[in-house]
């Protein structure tokens, strides 16, 4: 099994800025983190994925693990090939939901043409779709449909469904779990709090989640999925049920002179 860790930029919501990438970047980098790249800015509209964006995205990026959540904004067919493009060019997958796939409810006949659209020119550029935690019915329907697409587990979403059991997520999705949202929550709302608080998703599952990926030998991506509090703050607390309480494998390592790196966008 090997698990490779990237954070997402929707720990820096509030924060950021249109000159904050880099900076963001690189702090995630002097944690020993990759990133998942959000499309947007929290509460703008310009996504980070159009054509005239790649050349800063590859460069803030370079050297560093990439992931990609798609566009939330119902993408056209256009618009899934500029993003999948962008993806191929910084080695990225995607994680998107079925809304994003344009099969909110399920595959119906002719209704699903525009899924098999997108996921034909992700497998032409050899890019790696990762549909994210929606109704489990669901999900096997379109994972039975098209065999190349891989899922995303998140953690908050399997810790409210109050149809199916966090351990039924696991058991049906993760032999083909490529990716994992790692997120917690008080049992209400999907809040994105760090992983591990104290009420949260109980421990005796995130075992059970670690051990099933083990027994698959799974190579996956875990994206630390918080909303603010500060970044560093988020990232210290997850970091510290993760591999120090719940002892998960591959800890990121900081680099030598992460102590002069410093997160202030403002």
């Amino acid at each position: 099994m090997q698990i490779r860790y990237v954070v997402s930029t929707m720990v820096f919501w509030w924060r950021e800025n249109r000159l904050s990438l880099e900076q963001e970047c690189e702090f995630l980098r002097s944690q020993g983190f990759g990133v998942e790249l959000w499309p947007s800015i929290k509460d703008q509209h310009e996504c980070r994925y159009e054509r005239h964006n790649w050349p800063r995205l590859a460069a803030a990026t370079d050297g560093m693990l990439v992931s990609m959540h798609s566009r939330n904004d119902s993408p056209t067919l256009e618009q899934w090939n500029e993003q999948i493009e962008c993806a191929k060019l910084l080695g990225a997958n995607i994680v998107t939901d079925l809304q994003g796939l344009g099969v909110p409810n399920g595959l119906r006949g002719n209704g699903d043409d525009f899924t098999a659209e997108v996921v034909k020119m992700a497998e032409d550029n050899e890019v790696m779709l990762c549909l994210e935690t929606g109704h489990l019915p669901v999900l096997k329907q379109v994972g039975r449909k098209f065999p190349s697409i891989w899922y995303c587990l998140d953690t908050g979403y399997a810790n409210l469904d109050s149809e199916f059991s966090f351990t039924q997520y696991v058991d049906e999705l993760v032999p083909r779990v490529a990716h994992l949202h790692l997120t917690d929550n008080y049992g209400r709302t999907d809040d994105h709090e760090p992983p591990g608080v104290r009420g949260g998703i109980p421990r005796q599952n995130w075992d059970y989640l670690l051990n099933a990926l083990d027994k698959h030998d799974s190579d996956v991506i875990g994206s630390l999925e918080m909303s603010p509090c500060m970044p560093d703050v988020m990232i210290r607390q997850a970091s510290g049920f993760l591999f120090d309480v719940m002892r998960w494998p591959n800890r990121p390592q900081k680099q030598p002179d992460y102590a002069e790196v410093n997160y202030n966008p403002t």
